[in-house]
């Protein structure tokens, strides 16, 4: 059966643009969707570069005004890369136009633009870029939790660390202004960290949050701290910073239960610590798993056993999991509803901050 061609628009043309180039390149390699997926325009505000982008990844066309683009009526999906403070109005354009909405993390720039972008796209196939959701290391720890592998869970904890807001030349781009970015640290890795909480241990019930912001003259927070209590009695800790000197990219969480222990970090992407609390005791020991098992998640859809994969392929995994759960009419996530769930957290942490206390959800 011939597929049906799906026309996408990407609005943007930075580094995530970038990757999401890439992922709807590659998508069809990997996975069999029901689309044959057509890059048709890039759109960005500086013309030189959107044509590089285009003739680098392969976009047949160029344009400088996302709204034109929206309104064109051969554009089936349009993909969001562009700083937070335009999520909003693309989205509930695109949402509009009856188009399919693809949108970078975090949602928004405020929780009441996140409300307003949800309720718009609610009609319509939607998700957000939590893409790392989809690490297949990621998903095997969901799955050991769901088999009740780790027991009762005690501690979650979490962190997220790079160096970027260290570089004096990164103060006077978008993501370092409250106007284009909403928030620093907290919007930009927290929301990450947040995301893959709620996806592996559930909601979470109450927050204590300090923001800080290093360099003089910012308004936007350069680390952010919280402690939280989880609805399932659990309690954690989360850690975002542009300061962590040391760290490019540390993308780290740890679970503690009454039956074991899963640790994962993003410098080591293809493996997954567990310890299992119920083997005799002279046999208790951390194993290091590499997943990368025909049986273990996507193990299938990449390389054979044993040959890892790398930052760019769980951008690729969320690309074919929403193409083939839109004709089979499956429920999708994370949507624009799983990403409203952390724009509220980022709103309570900023509430907690600000008043120095407790705050419920």
């Amino acid at each position: 059966m011939p597929k049906q061609t799906l026309n996408i628009a990407m609005i943007g043309s930075g580094f995530i643009a970038r990757v999401h180039s890439n992922a709807f390149r590659q998508v069809g390699h990997f996975f069999d969707i029901p689309y044959d997926v057509n890059c048709k325009v890039i759109c960005g505000r500086n013309r030189e570069k959107a044509e590089t982008a285009a003739a680098q990844w392969g976009w047949a066309e160029v344009e400088t005004e996302w709204e034109k683009v929206v309104a064109r009526k051969d554009i089936d999906a349009i993909d969001i890369a562009t700083p937070n403070a335009l999520h909003a109005p693309v989205a509930i354009a695109a949402a509009k136009a009856g188009k399919m909405v693809l949108c970078e993390k975090p949602l928004a720039s405020s929780l009441d633009e996140a409300e307003r972008m949800t309720k718009a796209v609610s009609r319509v196939p939607n998700f957000v870029w939590f893409n790392y959701r989809r690490i297949p290391a990621v998903v095997f720890a969901k799955q050991l939790i769901a088999e009740g592998r780790i027991g009762q869970t005690y501690h979650y904890r979490a962190l997220y660390l790079n160096q970027s807001g260290n570089d004096p030349k990164k103060g006077n781009t978008w993501r370092y202004k409250k106007s284009e970015a909403g928030m620093g640290a907290a919007g930009d890795l927290l929301s990450h960290v947040i995301d893959m909480a709620l996806y592996l241990n559930g909601p979470i019930k109450e927050l204590s949050a300090v923001m800080h912001t290093f360099a003089a003259g910012r308004d936007v927070d350069d680390a952010t701290m919280l402690l939280v209590r989880f609805e399932n009695g659990s309690v954690g800790t989360f850690e975002a910073s542009r300061y962590g000197v040391g760290n490019q990219n540390r993308n780290d969480f740890e679970i503690n239960g009454s039956k074991g222990m899963l640790r994962y970090a993003m410098d080591d992407m293809n493996q997954l610590y567990v310890y299992d609390a119920t083997e005799p005791v002279e046999l208790r020991a951390k194993r290091n798993i590499q997943v990368t098992a025909l049986s273990h998640p996507y193990g299938e859809n990449f390389w054979k056993p044993g040959h890892i994969i790398g930052y760019e392929h769980p951008f690729i995994a969320t690309l074919g999991d929403f193409f083939r759960s839109i004709p089979a009419q499956q429920p999708f996530h994370a949507n624009f509803e799983d990403a409203l769930a952390v724009q509220r957290i980022l709103d309570a942490i900023q509430r907690s901050s600000d008043s120095r206390n407790w705050v419920s959800l």
